[in-house]
């Protein structure tokens, strides 16, 4: 028989981080363990997370339902079919866990070269919204520690200060030595998004995520037919539970790319979904944490290494924090490194 518990652990942000929803101090996450009560000491370990504001399932009740899926842990299959649909960092949270417990409680998830051998993830070096001084800063220090893909978060400060950001960029080093993304996070209005997007393509970007809110599929479709440069769906697949609802959005669309957060749109299952969708229309995609703790980036780190897609991953995001559990993972000239000869080290209430 099954049991299940959780802990509550907050992740604390080495420096408030800026996106255009506002300034993040704290990632909230909830560990979730399950075991065999015939076999205690193998358990496997999963990290349900939100961003407050972001993630469908932020809800009041939220700590409520992680509770009411460990009382029921022997129900999970029902649960997965059902409730946690609507839950995609719950349903991620569990998925993880049993994986996990599946194959040891080792934090070994998937067979992969990623874990097995010296195999990396290409990664994007993350930029926070900010001050110019900061944000040039922070492009800066990602160049100098070896990323060659950098994406910068846009659409908080005065567009023309972003422009001389990316301006600087290019001066200095071509497209094809530094490969620049930028995320709106839907900050731009409709009736302007054209014209940013003109200005932005004078700087041979790669893409630019969610330029305007999502929900609007019409102006959005109209965007990626007339667009000078390609456009990357993040926040409008969240919220899409049914397989047909997903074709539907990817076929109304027809975006150039989209992006993949596994706790924003239903764990691996979901992911595969949308995975699946894109490559019948021929959409790339990548993937990226939704700044969980090193537990869920590693899982979607050897999830993701087990698809080998080339592009650059969103999974620079291990450093993030002042109190993120020790692990193998580590981040080295612009790759995801799993370093087998490091340890994890839990927090002493999940050795428990």
């Amino acid at each position: 028989m099954l049991v299940a518990d959780f802990h509550y652990y907050p992740l604390n942000f080495k420096r408030p981080s800026g996106t255009s929803r506002g300034i993040l101090n704290i990632k909230e996450s909830w560990f979730v363990r399950v075991w065999d009560n015939q076999n205690p000491e193998i358990k496997g370990l999963g990290e349900c997370s939100i961003i407050r504001g972001l993630s469908p399932d932020d809800r009041e009740n939220y700590e409520e339902k992680i509770a009411e899926v460990c009382e029921n842990i022997n129900q999970i299959k029902t649960y997965f079919k059902n409730d946690l649909i609507e839950w995609p960092s719950i349903y991620f949270g569990f998925e993880m866990a049993l994986k996990d417990l599946l194959k040891g409680g080792k934090r070994l998830l998937f067979d992969s070269d990623f874990t097995n051998t010296e195999s990396r993830i290409p990664i994007n070096g993350l930029v926070w919204m900010g001050n110019k001084t900061y944000m040039q800063e922070q492009v800066q220090e990602k160049i100098d520690t070896g990323y060659d893909c950098i994406k910068l978060k846009i659409g908080a400060i005065d567009f023309d200060e972003e422009i001389e950001i990316i301006k600087s960029i290019r001066e200095k080093f071509t497209s094809e030595q530094i490969e620049i993304r930028v995320d709106a996070n839907g900050a731009f209005h409709p009736d302007e998004a054209m014209y940013k997007l003109e200005t932005l393509a004078k700087f041979n970007i790669h893409s630019i995520e969610q330029p305007i809110k999502a929900g609007n599929w019409e102006n959005m479709a109209q965007l990626c037919r007339e667009t000078p440069l390609p456009i990357a769906l993040d926040e409008e697949l969240i919220g899409i539970y049914k397989f047909a609802d997903k074709v539907k959005l990817i076929k109304t669309i027809q975006p150039q790319y989209i992006i993949l957060k596994p706790s924003l749109v239903g764990g691996f299952k979901g992911s595969q979904e949308w995975i699946d969708i894109a490559n019948d229309s021929k959409t790339p995609w990548w993937a990226t944490s939704a700044l969980e703790s090193n537990i869920g980036l590693n899982a979607i780190a050897q999830w993701v290494s087990t698809l080998n897609n080339p592009m650059p991953q969103g999974l620079g995001t291990g450093l993030l924090y002042t109190n993120n559990i020790e692990s193998p993972l580590e981040v080295s000239n612009g790759f995801l490194v799993y370093n087998q000869s490091k340890k994890w080290d839990l927090n002493e209430k999940l050795k428990a």
